[in-house]
């Protein structure tokens, strides 16, 4: 692509020019039906260059392409190639300082937003601190991720198969990585990969060691009831899960984590915020009785109206950082790195 070739030669990818290009913090996602899929590829790109400016120096970075489920929804399912596999992209971080002649716990690092990606904008600052404790990281662009084109934005399958995309990325890294200790994994998401990172301990809950869930979506019936119809409508799209929770409400309960709550079996840390603009923490609270009432142990908290809303502990503000040091502590109690 042209437009990348110059940037790339007129050298502004230079570690001190890099600011003028990085995005602002992240914010709710709001998906679109109507994405700019060329301008989504060249910013992922750029993204790509990103990660190794910002992590090269404390962790091996890498970029590889793996498998997972064949597509939700074929459009010619008696067609050439129909039922192959997905082919997908995770981005992994290997300590310079790590110790492979030891076994080290592997850390699954979820993106959130519907039909977003792995940002290094939003994300360079928490991974670089997961990277100092020690942890190597995965972090799938599953299905319905930006960046890499309009079949595989529209090949999403929010709840379900990109669920699978996250747990083949792990299982991915153990088989290549010998010195990874499948008994100290653990996974962690905000937002929409909160709700992957329950679904995955719900599903595959011997599999990890813990997880840490950040104000994550929780009831899809009750988000679409109070995030609107144009938001609904996204959802109902034909290659999307096609259907209204009103038309299909079993489906939106199907996908949703309030759903499984009787499956956790998992040590699980969740946190929400009284002012998030996006997830509303009554969804989360939600979540919350569902598991008490099934008499599970998890730990939980609520910030009160804390500043950034719904990335308020994703930021670089003082709060953000306590908190973020709250889920390293709960990290480490298990994963031990």
């Amino acid at each position: 692509m042209r437009i990348l070739t110059i940037l790339f030669s007129t050298g502004i990818f230079s570690a001190g020019l890099w600011a003028q290009v990085t995005m602002p913090p992240p914010r709710a996602a709001v998906p679109s039906d109507s994405p700019n899929h060329g301008q989504d590829q060249l910013l992922k790109a750029i993204d790509d260059v990103a990660w190794h400016q910002k992590l090269s120096d404390i962790a091996d970075v890498d970029k590889i392409a793996i498998t997972g489920p064949p597509l939700a929804k074929e459009a010619n399912p008696t067609g050439q190639g129909a039922g192959n596999p997905l082919i997908f992209y995770a981005y992994t971080f290997i300590p310079k300082k790590l110790d492979r002649t030891k076994k080290q716990p592997l850390l699954v690092f979820v993106h959130g937003g519907v039909h977003s990606n792995f940002m290094s904008s939003s994300s360079a600052h928490i991974i670089r601190e997961l990277v100092s404790e020690g942890y190597t990281i995965v972090s799938p662009d599953y299905r319905g991720s930006t960046g890499y084109g309009a079949a595989f934005w529209r090949a999403i399958d929010y709840g379900g198969r990109e669920n699978d995309d996250v747990w083949a990325a792990r299982n991915w890294m153990l088989e290549t990585y010998a010195f990874l200790d499948p008994q100290r994994v653990g996974i962690i998401g905000w937002s929409h990969g909160g709700m992957i990172t329950l679904m995955n301990l719900f599903e595959h809950g011997e599999s990890f060691a813990c997880g840490y869930a950040g104000v994550p979506v929780s009831d899809l019936v009750a988000r679409m009831g109070y995030k609107g119809a144009a938001y609904e409508q996204l959802f109902a799209a034909d290659y999307h899960i096609g259907k209204t929770a009103r038309e299909n409400v079993q489906e939106y309960l199907k996908r949703s984590p309030v759903t499984h709550a009787a499956k956790l079996r998992t040590p699980l840390l969740v946190h929400t915020n009284t002012n998030d603009e996006d997830v509303n923490y009554l969804e989360v609270e939600r979540l919350a009785a569902a598991l008490k009432a099934e008499g599970k142990k998890f730990e939980y908290k609520v910030y009160e109206n804390a500043p950034g809303g719904h990335v308020f502990n994703r930021l670089d503000t003082k709060l953000a950082r306590d908190s973020r040091a709250e889920i390293y502590a709960f990290l480490r109690r298990y994963l031990k790195p």
